[in-house]
């Protein structure tokens, strides 16, 4: 049988050969791949199996092509060369990412540079999920001081608070984006100029970081003060005169109907369009949140649109929305709220026992539940939207180096008993993929806790 895969890069035509070399370096290792050719923007292979061979061929470009020939038998290594392969590529984007300078802009909004990666921004990413359940955490500590100064009027007081923050999310997301998105100025614009390594890592070295930004701010005076966007002509002298080549094949670039989309998102799951807000970073990321649909907020970054294609942005939008019209984080305030008042009432005995231990064992139990949730969450994109598959490969992009990690038993394991609301990103793939009967589903919060539990139980026999 014959099966075609298509990957969507986010590669400038100067480095489709790059990848291919790439490819064949590091993955089609001599010993488990034979006949290695490569010509042009074309590579070609064979894998010898006890059961079989499997024919490959790889067409480089912005859409990757490839294309696996193969006994039926053999399907599960195809698979396996499939997502290796995929694997190789996100690989291979991440260093190009590392000397790439974009350009980001919304029409009718100020110019803002993006914002590197920072501490602060990395742990604003952990803090605020969807479930917003790592603030909860950080509120034992708070709890602590608040019994000291008040005493039992405390559980008053720590309801009230972690109320407020599931009523206000909405406004605390929207202070994490530099700009919104409205039918009038609806699209993102991206433009990437991959610069080659050695130059990139050279001038770096020499003149910092902060030089980056230096050059971004005069490339943006150049072109968007005169309403054009950046292109490889307006770059070119800013670039020379700091030491770059500006070649356009060098240059890539892109606009998203970031309003379009989440429009089609909210009529799909029947609600308003939520107010949206893009966060000017590389981090890959997408949240949602807000006390009821009506008042949704949803935040995006530069970074998942530069990843993903249209359709890719689309799914995880999905889950997002699913969030929204299973009021999660109401739900889940609830849970956490339960929790802290049965901790200092039925279960205060316990907690004497052993404070820590219970700290443990409660949080553990409360974030397993909450992946019932975001599994949830996954399914009603499916059933929405209608595209499983797409949101599985979304997954793949964002996740590929958890997703490495986790073909280790103990890794899996650890990834359905760790403080993270998410389940492990290798079953959320595997069960978008495996979805058949999506759209008879009677009840997504059900089949979910349970597809839930049969993946924990699942990786633990292959473990034990």
């Amino acid at each position: 049988m014959i099966k075609e895969f298509v990957i969507g890069t986010e590669l400038a035509p100067a480095y489709y050969g790059d990848l291919l070399e790439f490819i064949r370096r590091y993955y089609l290792m001599p010993g488990d791949f034979t006949e290695i050719r490569r010509d042009g923007l074309r590579l070609v292979f064979r894998a010898w199996m006890d059961e079989g061979i499997i024919y490959g061929e790889i067409i480089a470009g912005e859409n990757l092509k490839l294309i696996l020939e193969y006994p039926a038998e053999l399907g599960e290594w195809a698979e396996a060369i499939y997502e290796d392969i995929f694997t190789s590529i996100q690989a291979f984007e991440d260093l190009m990412r590392q000397h790439t300078v974009y350009f980001a802009w919304v029409e009718g909004e100020d110019i803002i540079p993006e914002r590197p990666p920072t501490g602060r921004g990395m742990a604003s990413k952990g803090i605020f999920g969807s479930s917003m359940l790592l603030v909860y955490v950080l509120f034992f500590g708070v709890n602590i001081i608040l019994f000291i100064i008040l005493g039992f009027y405390a559980v008053i007081a720590i309801l009230l608070m972690q109320l407020g923050i599931i009523l206000l999310s909405d406004r605390i997301y929207a202070r994490m984006g530099e700009w919104v998105i409205t039918p009038e100025n609806p699209s993102v614009h991206i433009i990437q100029f991959q610069l080659p390594e050695d130059e990139f890592k050279f001038f770096i070295d020499k003149m910092g970081n902060e030089a980056i930004l230096k050059i971004k701010r005069e490339i943006y005076r150049l072109s968007l003060a005169e309403k054009r966007p950046p292109t490889c002509e307006d770059a070119r002298g800013v670039l020379e005169r700091y030491g770059f080549r500006c070649n356009p094949l060098y240059e890539r670039s892109r606009t998203v109907n970031l309003y379009s989309i989440i429009e089609d998102a909210a009529g799909a799951f029947g609600i308003p369009v939520p107010r949206i807000v893009l966060s000017n970073t590389m981090i890959a990321n997408a949240a949602a949140t807000g006390p009821s649909p009506r008042r949704g907020l949803v935040l995006v970054t530069t970074g998942l649109l530069v990843q993903l294609t249209d359709e890719e942005v689309l799914a995880v939008i999905g889950h997002e929305m699913g969030h929204l019209v299973g009021r999660d984080p109401i739900i889940l305030f609830s849970i956490v709220s339960a929790e802290f008042v049965m901790r200092l009432t039925v279960l205060l005995p316990v907690v004497l026992v052993s404070p820590l231990l219970y700290i443990i064992i409660a949080m553990g139990i409360i974030f397993f539940v909450a992946k019932f949730f975001e599994a949830r969450a996954d399914l009603l994109s499916a059933m929405v939207i209608g595209k499983p598959e797409v949101l599985a490969r979304a997954l793949r992009k964002i996740g590929y180096q958890k997703l490495a990690l986790e073909k280790s038993g103990s890794q899996r394991i650890s990834g359905w008993t760790a403080w993270d609301p998410h389940p492990p990103i290798y079953f959320r793939i595997k069960r978008l993929e495996n979805l058949r009967d999506y759209e008879n589903v009677k009840s997504p919060l059900i089949r979910s806790a349970v597809d839930v539990v049969r993946g924990f139980r699942d990786s633990l026999r292959q473990f034990f």
